[in-house]
């Protein structure tokens, strides 16, 4: 006669647990790991993703038409398509995540104390981290890639919308990983695509050590407020651009367009304009003519809405909901301002916190601005397309985060990272 064995406490887990389980034990293998073996990782993924290009792109093709016959806004499938083109910038970004320093073991202080006790304090991975996301399968590589180098294990819970892109990414990305020699479990897609997998995800309190959540703003205000694992809240983008009364008019109309117009589905770009009245004569015509062009319904107020019958811009009344409104398409908030100081009130009262751009030639101005907006970037006579970790030279970023605490700005490597100290003696007691 035969018995079987208990069971053990693993085999009553749900899959989200089982697979959060999973990360734990991967990011303990990662932990220790030296940077050549987790570049040597990253690189693999890389050369994955070009060869099985095909691939990812028939399966983000399902998601694409799913989408559009769902009726989806035109802004959302920008961010959910993957083109030839993408998957290869993708994958160039994350060459160039693998040449960047690894931050594991950095020193951030240490000294010798007058006890002579040897004190350091050094970066440690955060452990597993959770990544709940909308629409946006490049998010999938980028996190993974991020998290890898910085010696954490990832559990990926993308939307459902893009679930045939993020499960064959994630079958490329875990053969990349698993072929190099790493634990292929430091790459998870969390099962199920229910709002039951999202909740357990949130509960995980002790399996998954941080959660980082990116897309708009009723996602975000969700995980926050709903989940008991730290979150390190991104925010959305209600990015201003602010038109001194001393500028360089040119520059001002070509860094308007660039800031509303280069990609407006993305969070760095532009939703409000601000002109000061000194210049707005001279400035607005342009400025309306230049945004009618490139296809941008501007959302006036009673001052700019002046300037309309003397363009070919689409100019339309703003309401009080446009002013904190993050667009994500072709249109953008407008007003006409009394001073900067009045832009920066303008500012502090609807901006998000993401980008703010002043456009001046005047060192006094652009002194002022940067000291009085709060926001995580504050750009002087430069595009809000520029906050971004690919740009800053972090490499691909995992979000761009609006809170205070620990990491704020576009977020790299390091902040992907927590510290300990490590305190070394000769036989010190206290």
């Amino acid at each position: 006669m035969t018995t079987s064995s208990p069971l053990s406490p693993y085999d009553n887990l749900s899959p989200v647990a089982k697979a959060a389980y999973r990360a734990r034990g991967a990011a303990a293998d990662l932990a220790p790991l030296p940077r050549s073996a987790k570049d040597d990782a990253l690189l693999a993924i890389a050369d994955a993703l070009e060869v099985r290009t095909a691939e990812i792109v028939e399966a983000n093709a399902e998601d694409v038409a799913r989408a559009r016959e769902a009726g989806t806004a035109e802004s959302v499938i920008d961010r959910l398509t993957l083109t030839p083109e993408r998957v290869r910038a993708i994958a160039a970004d994350v060459r160039d995540v693998a040449a960047l320093p690894d931050p594991v073991g950095e020193v951030v202080r240490g000294s010798t104390l007058p006890n002579g006790i040897d004190l350091r304090q050094v970066r440690v991975p955060l452990g597993v981290v959770g990544i709940i996301y909308e629409a946006r399968p490049n998010v999938t590589v980028d996190a993974a890639a991020l998290c890898l180098k910085s010696g954490n294990a990832v559990l990926l819970r993308g939307s459902s919308s893009a679930i045939s892109s993020n499960t064959a990414l994630v079958r490329v990305l875990r053969d990349a990983v698993g072929g190099s020699g790493l634990p292929a479990d430091a790459v998870q897609l969390v099962p199920g695509e229910s709002r039951d997998s999202v909740t357990e995800l949130m509960r995980a309190r002790g399996l998954v050590d941080v959660l980082i959540p990116r897309g708009g703003a009723g996602l975000i205000r969700t995980v926050v407020e709903e989940s008991t694992v730290p979150v390190i809240e991104t925010g959305t983008g209600n990015c201003h651009v602010y038109v001194d009364a001393e500028t360089d008019l040119d520059m001002a109309v070509d860094i308007l367009i660039n800031s509303k117009a280069q990609r407006p589905s993305v969070c760095n770009s532009a939703e409000t304009l601000l002109v000061h009245q000194g210049i707005a004569d001279a400035f607005l015509p342009r400025a309306l003519d230049a945004l009618a062009e490139a296809g941008v319904t501007v959302h006036g107020d009673d001052r700019v809405l002046e300037y309309a019958d003397v363009t070919k811009a689409k100019v339309v009344p703003a309401t009080t909901e446009d002013w904190e409104t993050e667009y994500l398409s072709y249109d953008i908030a407008a007003a006409v301002v009394d001073s900067l100081d009045a832009a920066v009130g303008h500012i502090r009262l609807w901006s998000s916190g993401h980008t703010e751009a002043i456009v001046t030639t005047s060192q006094a101005a652009a002194r002022r601005f940067t000291q009085l907006v709060d926001s995580t970037t504050v750009a002087v006579n430069a595009s809000t397309r520029f906050t971004d970790g690919g740009q800053f030279g972090f490499g691909a970023e995992i979000g761009i985060s609006t809170q205070k605490l620990h990491a704020r700005g576009p977020m790299g490597l390091p902040e992907l990272t927590s510290t300990k100290y490590i305190v070394t003696g000769d036989g010190h007691t206290r």
